[in-house]
């Protein structure tokens, strides 16, 4: 007989949707990123130094491009926070970027918000902003390397 499968929580759920983002991005992968997102157009996205993105279209055309033109990303994060309020619920976490493109490769610390909602009991992202940081906060220069 087979062992009883554990619930997750609400918290354990959302992380897990955030952790599919971030293989998303680390693989590069539209069709993954299309399938985290909510479809609609009230939908926000903020890269660093880019304007907001309004709408799935928006936002899925930024992620094909950086996807395009980027070879290689190696993201981590540290310091997740989530937070659960009914159907919403968001979690702010440090992302430590290195990605390579054609003959040059950039690194970026950014402190990260991303916002998911629940839709037939699925975890979406609604909002993913993003904030360069000059240097790591003290707090999370021991964690991430």
């Amino acid at each position: 007989m087979a062992a009883p499968q554990e619930l997750l929580t609400d918290e354990e759920e959302v992380l897990t949707a955030n952790r599919t983002f971030y293989v998303a991005l680390h693989s590069l992968d539209l069709s993954l990123m299309s399938q985290l997102w909510l479809h609609e157009d009230w939908v926000k996205c903020l890269h660093p130094g880019w304007d907001l993105l309004v709408g799935w279209d928006e936002v899925r055309r930024s992620w094909q491009e950086i996807f395009h033109s980027t070879e290689q990303m190696l993201v981590s994060i540290s310091r997740p926070l989530v937070h659960v309020t009914g159907d919403v619920a968001w979690i702010s976490c440090l992302e430590n970027i290195t990605t390579a493109y054609q003959n040059s490769f950039s690194s970026a610390m950014v402190e990260a918000t991303n916002i998911f909602q629940r839709r037939q009991g699925r975890w979406l992202m609604v909002h993913h902003h993003t904030t360069p940081l000059a240097q790591p906060p003290p707090e999370a220069s021991a964690s991430v390397q």
